[in-house]
């Protein structure tokens, strides 16, 4: 086994993951705020960053649903985007970073990017832990106004791949 059959299979986890937790957000709490920034702004936090620092930071080009600071928690958001247009985003980010990973190799992983200063490694790790971060946030803010876990998948579980499962615990 290589160490990106195990960076390819984490990803897959997390991508569905992230797509669940999206898909456990209620109607009702899309635009509740949670410490002054809308739920829907946290998810799109997430996103970014993940679609940002995931491959490249230095060599980046913002997505088209994207305003100045949308990604800012600290400063309220100057648009409001829809679950549709998350939904969008999402898989243009799945989507690429499935490319991503399938094109890379062992050795590559200790290659700095152009003009970065991480490794591919590096950049990969901190985004499982910035992106694992905000998903506890988020499911936390869903647990407490629902009840209800959003489904997880650990290592053992199989990734659904219908949409007949059930999204919660």
């Amino acid at each position: 086994m290589e160490i990106l059959d195990v960076i390819s299979d984490q990803t897959n986890r997390a991508l569905w993951e992230v797509k669940n937790v999206i898909d456990c957000v209620p109607n009702d709490l899309w635009d509740k705020e949670y410490c002054n920034a809308p739920m829907w702004q946290h998810i799109y936090h997430m996103l970014h960053s993940l679609d940002m620092w995931f491959i490249n930071p230095y060599d980046y080009v913002e997505p088209l649903i994207h305003a100045d600071n949308l990604n800012n928690l600290d400063i309220k958001p100057a648009k409001h985007l829809s679950r549709v247009e998350i939904n969008e985003y999402y898989n243009l980010i799945k989507n690429k970073i499935e490319k991503y990973v399938l094109m890379l190799t062992d050795d590559q992983l200790l290659e700095y990017p152009k003009n970065c200063k991480y490794t591919k490694f590096t950049l990969i790790l901190a985004q499982f832990r910035h992106l694992h971060s905000h998903m506890g946030m988020i499911m936390g803010f869903i647990i407490d106004d629902t009840d209800m876990w959003p489904r997880v998948i650990g290592l053992e579980r199989p990734i659904p791949t219908d949409s007949d499962y059930d999204k919660y615990f």
